[in-house]
């Protein structure tokens, strides 16, 4: 188990590194989102799973039930035109869900990603029956780092040398997650 994620003075740099060796194992997938925004009726608009490979194993565009506002466009640069022909979270639930059953899942900012697919499930009526076995790959890099501070994901991979853009679209991100992981874990990514 690990240590600690809520203070890393607790937690030394080689108890992090042994967490994320032993998580690697476990065969983990990697997730991101895009979304319409920040707020509770705000909801997924692309979204990407890497298997523990660095495979690209799902990956789409997501039609909301309210057009995307100009502010999620200035970030992630996805429009209504692009999403239109896109399905419905309720179109594609079913096949995100058994790719996340029986792997943990690291994402970066956990707590965001998880509030969006609760939000996404909610505002298209699906019953949320499916508890994600998530990992935090910020509070894992903070505790790398001995810093109670929170990264952002393009500091962290910079911090680390990885190439990677953070471009805020999916897959890019979700490769960026683990290539900051298998980092952490001194493992190639």
């Amino acid at each position: 188990m690990y240590p600690s994620f809520s203070n890393s003075k607790f937690v030394t740099r080689q108890q992090v590194v042994e967490y994320a060796k032993k998580k690697i194992k476990s065969d983990p997938v990697y997730l991101d989102t895009e979304t319409t925004g920040l707020e509770s009726t705000d909801e997924i608009i692309e979204i990407a799973i890497v298997n523990s490979l660095g495979e690209v194993i799902f990956e789409s565009f997501v039609r909301p039930q309210k057009p995307i506002p100009a502010s999620a466009t200035a970030i992630n640069n996805i429009t209504n035109a692009m999403v239109a022909n896109s399905p419905s979270w309720a179109e594609i639930w079913s096949t995100i869900r058994n790719l996340l059953l029986n792997h943990p899942i690291g994402m970066y900012n956990a707590e965001f990603d998880i509030r969006m697919i609760k939000q996404s499930l909610e505002i298209n009526k699906i019953p949320n029956t499916t508890k994600l076995n998530a990992f935090d790959v910020m509070k894992v890099y903070s505790d790398y780092m001995r810093s109670d501070r929170r990264f952002r994901l393009e500091q962290a991979g910079r911090n680390l040398g990885i190439v990677i853009p953070n471009s805020h679209r999916a897959a890019d991100d979700t490769l960026l997650t683990r290539a900051i992981f298998h980092k952490i874990a001194g493992e190639s990514y």
